[in-house]
């Protein structure tokens, strides 16, 4: 399917949704037994991906995480599942939430432990952007998502703004400290 007409079609979020599950292992963890902060962006980001492939159809590349929250610590030999779907589809780029609960293999107990937002972008081979299919949300929870993921892109544009002027502003103090 070309750019052209991926940007035609209409997915439902439910299309997108993915989901994975990982035992913790030693390996994974600190030396308090707990899953590893980095260890578990890694696996939110994974997840993440999927849904982005999944609505996008061709390749993708992480371009935020937007905002990750820990809630609980995840414990050596705890059964992670995390869910991801789109939440809002842009020109090319995805905004996708991942929630992550743990699940106590001995008392079979589920504890939320994390939530997510990332930003993917759609590229081609040669890692040049390609549109994505409209997002087509259904559920009140997923029309409620998709407005948050336009304010939250909102956020963001004001806030890389901001992060440019400051630059500019530093860049012209540091030029002009140099010439005195």
């Amino acid at each position: 399917m070309n750019e052209q007409d991926r940007s035609r079609v209409i997915r439902t979020v439910a299309s997108t949704q993915s989901e994975m599950t990982e035992i913790i292992l030693p390996n994974d963890t600190n030396t308090l037994g707990n899953l590893l902060g980095g260890r578990l962006m890694h696996f939110i980001d994974l997840t993440g991906a999927m849904a982005a492939y999944r609505h996008s159809r061709t390749h993708v590349v992480t371009a935020a995480m937007d905002h990750i929250d820990f809630i609980r610590p995840v414990r050596l030999g705890d059964l992670l599942t995390l869910k991801s779907s789109v939440n809002r589809a842009f020109t090319s780029s995805m905004e996708i939430g991942v929630k992550v609960w743990a699940e106590n293999t001995r008392t079979g107990g589920v504890v939320h432990v994390a939530s997510a937002y990332l930003v993917f972008v759609a590229v081609d081979e040669h890692g040049r952007r390609q549109n994505v299919p409209e997002l087509l949300p259904e559920t009140p929870d997923e029309i409620r998502r998709h407005a948050d993921a336009l304010r939250r892109r909102e956020h963001r544009e004001r806030e890389r703004a901001r992060q440019s002027r400051e630059r500019q502003a530093t860049a012209a103090q540091d030029s002009s400290e140099l010439k005195h």
